[in-house]
């Protein structure tokens, strides 16, 4: 898989050729990072490409009391799970291609927790995928519960077979990261990607509130600033850093351990004590 993004850097995903039989999953600590990546997802899924979306979190912390009725943590966790199928079905994501996770948060705050529970739920159900290429936040954020996708995806490589590939989304609240791969877009394909993320009204209101633009305009500032920084034509990019892990380390075979002169010495020991 790495020979499909050697070379130099950046490269331009729609330039890219690669398998169909190619998944990507999208680990999605909140409901809306999956639309983050929109014009990318859409572009691999017009190819005829696999894509998964397994959130993590429902984030309710990320409603505000006047949204909602009642402001319970259970009835804004609802709200924005219904925010997201709701952008799925814009998308075009199958309902059977999503799935909400719920792992545990802790409170007060509404952060994910980094524990064996959560960690355990997500190994399971990226286990069950064939996703080649997953797609999550950037580790080097301000946001807890993306650093944490970022930490737990490390340690999935490392026990599961596949996917050992990450596409590193830069956001709003990235700290620093390469521009390894880019996908541009035009102005046509930003009024689609705005309308997909104003799904999220939840998100779209408190940023009109607390910022004076929406969510929309929050995301596509990035993907301005991401075209401006990579000296190209288009308008907008979102923008990545790719990260290969090595693939985990098969147990030792029989024929392994018995080269090691320990286990040598042992067998002719062993032999040794046997009947004639």
């Amino acid at each position: 898989m790495k020979d499909f993004f050697q070379g130099r850097r950046p490269l331009r995903l729609d330039a890219l050729d690669l398998p169909i039989t190619w998944g990507f999953c999208v680990l999605a600590p909140h409901p809306d990072d999956f639309d983050a990546l929109g014009v990318t997802l859409r572009h691999f899924a017009n190819r005829g490409h696999d894509i998964r979306l397994l959130v993590l979190s429902s984030s309710a912390n990320g409603v505000e009391d006047s949204f909602c009725d009642p402001p319970t943590p259970e009835a804004k966790a609802a709200l924005r799970e219904e925010e997201q199928k709701a952008s799925c079905r814009f998308f075009g994501l199958p309902e059977d291609r999503f799935e909400f996770l719920r792992l545990p948060v802790a409170e007060p705050g509404g952060f994910l927790v980094d524990g064996a529970e959560g960690y355990s739920v997500l190994k399971v159900r990226l286990g069950r995928l064939s996703a080649d290429i997953a797609l999550l936040p950037h580790g080097r954020d301000s946001n807890p519960d993306h650093r944490l996708a970022y930490t737990w995806w490390g340690r999935l490589a490392a026990e599961l077979p596949r996917p050992r590939t990450a596409w590193l989304a830069r956001d709003p609240k990235t700290i620093d990261m390469r521009d390894d791969a880019f996908l541009p877009f035009d102005d046509a394909a930003a009024r689609w990607k705005a309308e997909l993320l104003r799904f999220h009204m939840s998100q779209h209101r408190r940023n009109l509130a607390t910022r004076g633009y929406g969510f929309d305009e929050r995301i596509l500032r990035v993907n301005r600033e991401n075209a401006r920084r990579l000296g190209i034509p288009e308008p907008f990019a979102e923008s990545f850093e790719i990260e290969v892990r090595p693939a985990p380390r098969p147990f030792a075979r029989p024929t392994d351990v018995t080269r090691s002169g320990a286990f040598l010495g042992w067998t002719k020991k062993l032999r040794s004590r046997r009947p004639g």
